[in-house]
């Protein structure tokens, strides 16, 4: 018997013994057939593998991230959480004392910033409406002057 088999199958082969129904064809032996995988079989598992050889075509393969770089990452988190509410309740924990301060300095931000405002509006005014005011107050002044004399 001579067939095109590689030596590697066909060594194998002669350790093995084949089957007797190899040899003959005939229709009154029941020949195995490979049983079917339910999980595989499954609409869900389909699906899922699917969208997943779908997900790695397009780059976005979910990410393997080891053990303990995720406990690590959780732990981070826990941290700021921790931390803002630790933030938020010194917020909370203040004092009369602290709130009139905090008052206070909002009250001259906001001075600081209509000052700042008039300044950049007085410079941006054109030359004859600064020398227009300046003349106003002064004749104001010589007004105020006279009465009081």
């Amino acid at each position: 018997v001579t067939t095109d088999i590689p030596e590697g199958l066909s060594r194998a082969r002669s350790i093995m013994a084949e089957p007797d129904y190899m040899d003959c064809d005939s229709d009154e032996i029941v020949k195995p057939k490979k049983l079917l995988n339910p999980v595989k079989s499954s609409r869900n598992h389909q699906d899922l593998h699917r969208e997943l050889l779908m997900n790695q075509k397009r780059g976005l393969a979910p990410q393997n991230k080891p053990e303990l770089q995720k406990v690590m990452e959780n732990r981070k988190r826990e941290q700021v959480l921790k931390a803002q509410k630790e933030e938020q309740e010194a917020h909370k924990k203040r004092s009369d004392l602290e709130i009139e301060l905090m008052k206070r300095r909002e009250t001259l931000e906001q001075l600081e910033l209509e000052q700042h405002k008039n300044e950049e509006e007085q410079e941006n005014t054109p030359e004859f409406v600064k020398m227009k005011s300046n003349l106003r107050r002064t004749k104001q002044e010589v007004d105020g002057q006279e009465r009081t004399t």
